[in-house]
């Protein structure tokens, strides 16, 4: 996250209105202590929702991963980031981002905005952290209403000390933003439910694009780690692009919404669903041709390898076969029917996917 404050707060909407806060808190707290649950029932006739906070960053993004579209009450609830009111007000995508780099690892936002503000009005400011340590990664951004501003900032803080480091300063998306009609801009506003039908429910694969130098697995994973849990991550430094495997494909959706249009190291980053490359079909050819011979249908096997590289899952007589050492699970109309299409199972949530999250 490019926030000071990582998010610890989570919005959970869709609720049946017989959801109350100790049932919520008793849900969310399986996955780490809460710290408040405020419920706002809307009088407008609208369905209530309510904001959990944590303690810990780290239980909170776990907590999006694993009940975003599960069901308390028999409503499949939506959670998100809980946005604060003040970045609810401004929506600063059509403002003019500038990148400040070579910062001394002691400058903070408060620092940057301080040196920036004499050049007009600011609408956003951050110094990147490290998610791991907390430190400054030794870059940031300022956002002005004015793309003049923005323009003046540039050339004459270039090179200018701030701390002990002369800083370095670019535009954020290496030109000022396009107009609202770019294919770019549409992507980075497309909401979850829009992700989520773009590819087919086994995909679990995103593609993250535009990272042209500094590319490693480490990054990668830094990056979408809070979105759910990883189960391959393959980087191609030279091309710039990288694809990561979660084990849901809610967490591929949360993943694309989020990481889309934002800012790795200081590269405006493309993120979509993963599609196969020709160095990963190479090797992933070999086990496919296995799976081909044991069910006797070579040559459409290799349909399974864009999506996400998931073991086909057959639906055999309402088992579903899980992915992981083909467990099967037998309790048949235990999983919801939303998980599966026609009336087949899914088997792309192991281990959750049986009994759903206990919800009491």
């Amino acid at each position: 996250t490019m926030d000071d404050e990582q998010p610890r707060t989570l919005y959970v909407g869709n609720l049946s209105r017989d959801v109350t806060e100790p049932l919520i808190l008793q849900v969310f707290q399986q996955i780490g202590p809460c710290k408040s649950c405020k419920m706002i029932n809307d009088t407008a006739g609208n369905d209530p929702y309510c904001f959990v906070e944590f303690y810990d960053h780290r239980h909170a993004a776990a907590s999006l991963a694993a009940m975003n579209g599960r069901k308390i009450l028999g409503k499949e609830v939506k959670v998100n980031w809980a946005t604060t009111p003040s970045s609810q007000k401004k929506d600063t995508s059509n403002h003019f981002h500038v990148f400040v780099g070579d910062l001394s690892p002691e400058i903070t936002t408060e620092d940057v905005k301080a040196a920036f503000a004499p050049f007009g009005r600011i609408s956003d400011a951050r110094v990147v952290k490290d998610m791991a340590t907390g430190k400054s990664k030794g870059y940031g951004f300022v956002s002005f209403f004015n793309k003049w501003d923005a323009e003046n900032a540039i050339q004459h803080m270039g090179g200018q000390w701030l701390g002990g480091r002369q800083i370095r300063t670019n535009w954020a998306t290496r030109k000022p933003p396009a107009p609202k009609a770019t294919y770019e801009n549409n992507s980075k506003h497309l909401s979850f439910d829009d992700v989520m039908s773009q590819s087919s429910p086994s995909n679990c694969t995103v593609y993250c694009g535009g990272v042209s130098t500094g590319l490693t697995e480490q990054l990668m994973r830094q990056t979408f780690s809070p979105f759910g849990q990883i189960m391959e991550v393959r980087v191609f430094p030279d091309k710039g692009y990288s694809f990561v495997r979660f084990n849901s494909h809610e967490s591929a959706a949360h993943a694309i919404v989020s990481v889309n249009g934002s800012s790795i190291e200081g590269h405006i980053v493309k993120c979509y669903w993963g599609k196969e490359t020709p160095d990963m079909m190479n090797s992933m050819q070999q086990p496919y041709n296995h799976w081909g011979q044991w069910y006797g249908n070579g040559p459409q096997i290799s349909q399974y390898v864009p999506n996400g590289w998931q073991v086909p899952t057959y639906s055999v007589y309402g088992q579903a076969w899980n992915q992981q050492g083909f467990n099967a699970i037998s309790n048949g109309g235990v999983m919801e029917p939303t998980q599966g299409l026609n009336g087949s199972m899914l088997a792309n949530q192991p281990g959750m996917g049986a009994t759903g999250y206990p919800t009491h």
